[in-house]
């Protein structure tokens, strides 16, 4: 096993342990609200940031950004230490970075939509499966005639070009529906107005960015603020697995090393399954099974290992449950499943135990040296070394400016893609018709200026043969007089020479 230093959760009958080259069989933290599950969480956040595992984290509550300076002394955290044995605790900031989608409360994270890729935009927007269908043609049609797919424009234009080409485009790709077109294009204008359009962009996010260490070997414990997205759960859950899709994608195996390369995670983790369609859940079981394998480790965060499915409850190796309570019977049948997760201890009744721990105690369960599940025991947590509490603005920027990654993110990069291509064959098409229009026109005008010329010159020969002037007119008279005086003087001579003959 690893030489590194396990990390330290708390104390029960004996110290309960992490062990980093485990760390990356996942975990879960439970309990009700104001059980202490955002401090056990800090206190792994900072034990895998010592061992130089980076760590990524939402913070939904706005006071894990406390990670980044350090705790005040306090007699209860004496109190603690003496009742734990920790003799080499002391005071400690810890190498924080803060993110914020909307880019106010940390650097700006960003991603493309071509990034996003489909399944998770059609669960972002809950798409039924024949709009999902409309919504996979958008983007292979972006791909075939090589449109880049950046931002929120991008995606709308797309869809503009596709319901307007459907007749054409519905020969090689399949059914295009109007309705569904217009439909996705409805998600996509409410979810421009909750702020996704900021989230849609470039430049984007790069993984490397999140799995820096400090020059003390730290790994850098990167702090998304949530607080607002957490009241748009889609939006929010989304890109907390946009994120584990592109370390999945992205990162090469490296089977089970000494310590994790990065550990995620993933707090309200129930908005991530509730109402997922069957696709997503798949898509979302299959991530966490093999990521592992990428050094990765996910620990989700919730209030009950029921708001888990079973498929994915099964993988989590590591677990700490905090108190339940046990009201109605709905809460009863929770605490019951969640005591039937954990390896049996014959000394402890684990359902009772679950509702009458207290603040900071919790139930423990870690994997051992063999990989296999410890027996729950009942322990105190151990007190994190940072700050617990939000970091005051000063504090905050001081950290931003700190962390050298404002110069690639904090300004938004507005390169030419679908939307721009798109809009410009638009203006280029509407300019070639209306040239078209001005050239028929003027052919037509020319062809009936030619056909009056052709009339007016026609009009004119007619009137030349009607109307003869005076002298023509007595030219023609004298004419056919002297025409008819002469017929008859020659029919009289003729006349009088039968009559001589006679």
């Amino acid at each position: 096993m690893s030489e590194i230093a396990p990390i330290l959760i708390g104390k029960g009958a004996d110290k309960r342990y992490l062990l980093p080259a485990l760390g990356n069989r996942h975990g879960l933290i439970a309990g009700a609200t104001g059980t202490g599950k955002t401090v056990t969480l800090q206190v792994l956040a900072e034990g895998f940031s010592r061992i130089g595992t980076p760590v990524f984290l939402a913070d939904v509550k706005g006071d894990l950004s406390g990670l980044g300076a350090a705790i005040s002394p306090h007699p209860k955290i004496d109190e603690r230490l003496e009742v734990i044995g920790i003799p080499d605790y002391a005071p400690a900031a810890w190498p924080a970075v803060f993110w914020d989608v909307e880019g106010a409360l940390g650097h700006p994270v960003r991603t493309t939509v071509s990034e996003m890729g489909p399944l998770l935009l059609a669960s972002l927007l809950e798409l039924n499966d024949t709009q999902e269908g409309v919504l996979n043609i958008a983007f292979r049609v972006a791909d075939d005639q090589g449109l880049l797919l950046l931002d929120l424009e991008d995606l709308q234009q797309i869809l503009r070009f596709v319901g307007e080409q459907r007749h054409e485009l519905s020969l090689q790709y399949g059914n295009i529906s109007p309705a569904s077109v217009a439909a996705i294009q409805r998600r996509l204008l409410v979810l421009e107005e909750q702020g996704a359009k900021l989230f849609f962009g470039e430049p984007a996010l790069q993984l490397a960015d999140l799995m820096r260490r400090d020059d003390q070997g730290r790994g850098h414990i990167n702090v998304l603020a949530a607080d607002r997205l957490i009241r748009k759960p889609r939006l929010y859950a989304t890109i907390l697995l946009w994120l584990l899709s592109e370390l999945f994608e992205e990162l090469p195996e490296v089977g089970d090393p000494d310590r994790p390369e990065l550990v995620f995670f993933f707090d309200e983790a129930h908005l991530l399954f509730d109402q997922a369609p069957p696709a997503l859940l798949q898509a979302v079981e299959q991530i966490v099974r093999l990521i592992r394998s990428k050094g990765v480790g996910v620990y989700f965060i919730t209030q009950s290992p029921s708001d888990i499915p079973d498929d994915v409850l099964g993988q989590l190796g590591n677990r700490v449950q905090h108190a339940l309570r046990a009201y109605t019977p709905r809460d009863q049948r929770a605490v019951r499943a969640a005591a039937q997760t954990f390896r049996p201890n014959p000394e402890l009744d684990t359902e009772t135990v679950i509702t009458q721990l207290g603040v900071g105690e919790a139930l423990v369960s870690t994997l051992d040296e063999d990989g296999v599940p410890s027996m729950v025991d009942a322990c105190l947590v151990r007190p994190p070394t940072s700050r617990i509490g939000p970091l005051v603005d000063t504090e905050r920027k001081a950290l931003l400016a700190a962390s050298g990654l404002g110069a690639r993110y904090d300004e938004a990069v507005d390169r030419e893609s679908a939307s721009e291509i798109l809009l410009e064959r638009a203006r280029a098409a509407a300019a070639a018709a209306e040239q078209a229009k001005a050239r028929e026109a003027r052919e037509k005008e020319a062809e009936e200026a030619a056909k009056a010329r052709e009339k007016a010159a026609s009009k004119k020969r007619s009137r030349s043969r009607r109307g003869d002037s005076a002298g023509e007119a007595m030219t023609k008279s004298f004419v056919r007089s002297f025409g008819t005086l002469l017929g008859k003087e020659l029919m009289r001579g003729m006349m009088g020479i039968l009559k001589k003959s006679r």
